[in-house]
């Protein structure tokens, strides 16, 4: 009889600072050049040659551990970590082993579980290997180009919480600006360590560990496979071996790369070319007065402050730049939902990808739909109209008063109301028989043609109340 397993895993995520040049030389750090054009003595490890530690990359990776509450160590050291492979020129990288730069943090999921951090540290990317037609060549841009590892302790129990922890790491990172977080570009990649073990039990089983991850799709099927996997080979009574896999993504397999390595595999020791890092309590504070109003804390506060939804705030806030032109936008208003509708609706339908809403591609100002969600408000125009005049708004970036005449705006009253509907009705017999004869649907004609009448500007409601006080019999 087969019994019930629990997943158990844990994730090394690689994200890579946006930085102006590497972590221990001058060279950029830009992306997407020709192979090898940004690189130097320094980061192809010449002999002789030493390294300098970016003081910004210490920085930006101490906002990080502040924005998961992390402890920041105040006194931390760069170490080598030896390993031969060819994306690493020197043979051994740059890293931090026994004094990272933070440690102890945690971020809470939406289930309650707490995701425990167990450190934080910098260290230099390798090379990127490119393989083609059974040949491999080596392009050393991306060598030396400056990392933080977020290490957290083996803490999911699902594939959804994993998918959420990083969706949110990577939210937090851009919100920081300490990276793009670009998962097709590689600057945000996960190692995932998984095992299985019985329901109940408390002892865990023998991890493996997937590497390089860079997509959401890839990473919840890599852990379906090998869930099931190693699920299959305990059912049989077979042993998992702990080692390191890749995710083949055209077979939808995982395959044995090397035997999973330890610590003292790498025999770490600490680098002599690089000095201690001391990071004062005052300059903590200040990079912690620095931090920005993080992802959770804006969508609780659009909920709050403008009565969204959970989930409307939690989209808002998904995009800074599209956060901050709602912020802008929403000023003032009474009903300040109303321009996170057309924000969140018409606009977002129009931006369409991701990186459009990132980018906040809007073609006009956020004054402009604070000034049409006014007009709503005001009761200058209906939603009808509203949202015709925001489609306009949208194909020629010019906002509403440019859009809409002093006739647009010029309210209904009562009297003209009702000779508007005067005239539908005595305009279009068939639909009045039609009324008249059951069919509530006829009455749409006339309301229809009173709001044409109008441009929109009448109450459709209040027209459906006089045109039914009309045609009582």
């Amino acid at each position: 009889m087969s019994r019930e397993y629990e997943l158990v895993a844990g994730l090394e995520t690689h994200v890579e600072l946006s930085t102006k040049t590497k972590i221990f030389c001058s060279c950029t750090t830009a992306f997407g050049s020709e192979p090898n054009t940004h690189c130097c003595p320094v980061c192809i490890g010449l002999p002789g040659t030493l390294p300098k530690l970016n003081r910004q990359v210490v920085r930006s990776a101490i906002r990080a551990g502040l924005a998961l509450d992390c402890q920041i160590s105040e006194i931390s050291k760069m170490d080598r970590k030896n390993y031969v492979y060819p994306d690493l020129p020197k043979a051994y990288q740059i890293s931090q082993f026994d004094k990272p730069l933070c440690r102890d943090g945690s971020m809470e999921l939406s289930n309650g579980r707490v995701i425990r951090i167990n450190r934080i540290h910098i260290e230099e990317d390798a090379g990127k290997l490119v393989h083609e037609q059974g040949d491999t060549f080596v392009d050393y841009n991306r060598g030396g180009v400056p990392l933080i590892e977020i290490v957290t302790e083996p803490d999911f129990r699902s594939i959804d919480e994993v998918k959420e922890y990083v969706e949110r790491l990577q939210l937090t990172m851009k919100y920081l600006g300490v990276s793009d977080c670009k998962m097709e570009e590689g600057s945000l990649r996960c190692d995932v360590n998984i095992s299985v073990r019985p329901k109940g039990s408390a002892a865990f089983g023998t991890r493996t560990e997937i590497k390089n991850m860079n997509s959401f799709t890839y990473i919840a099927r890599a852990m379906e496979y090998e869930f099931s996997r190693q699920v299959e080979l305990l059912e049989a009574g077979e042993t998992v071996v702990q080692e390191t896999l890749r995710y083949d993504v055209a077979a939808g397999v995982t395959e044995s790369m090397r035997g999973k390595e330890d610590a003292q595999d790498y025999r770490y020791f600490r680098d002599p070319d690089l000095v201690t890092i001391l990071t004062t309590g005052e300059e903590i504070e200040q990079l912690r007065a620095s931090l920005p109003e993080l992802p959770a804390q804006k969508a609780a506060r659009f909920a709050g402050q403008y009565g969204l939804s959970p989930a409307d705030a939690a989209l808002l806030a998904r995009y800074p730049r599209c956060a901050d032109y709602f912020d802008e936008a929403a000023a003032g208003l009474a009903k300040p939902k109303t321009a996170a509708n057309f924000l969140i609706g018409q606009v977002f339908s129009r931006l369409g990808s991701e990186s459009a809403k990132e980018a906040c591609a809007i073609p006009f100002d956020a004054k402009a739909l604070h000034d049409l969600a006014a007009l709503v408000e005001e009761g200058k125009i209906n939603m009808g109209l509203a949202k015709s005049t925001l489609e306009k708004m949208l194909d020629s970036g010019k906002g509403p008063g440019e859009l809409l005449s002093a006739a647009d705006m010029e309210a209904v009253d009562d009297a003209k109301l009702t000779e508007l509907c005067r005239a539908a009705i005595e305009a279009d017999p068939k639909a009045v028989e039609g009324y008249l004869g059951g069919k509530e649907k006829a009455l749409q004609a006339l309301i229809g043609a009173v709001m044409r009448a109008t441009r929109g500007r009448a109450n459709a409601a209040a027209a459906e109340k006089v045109l039914k006080g009309l045609l009582q019999p």
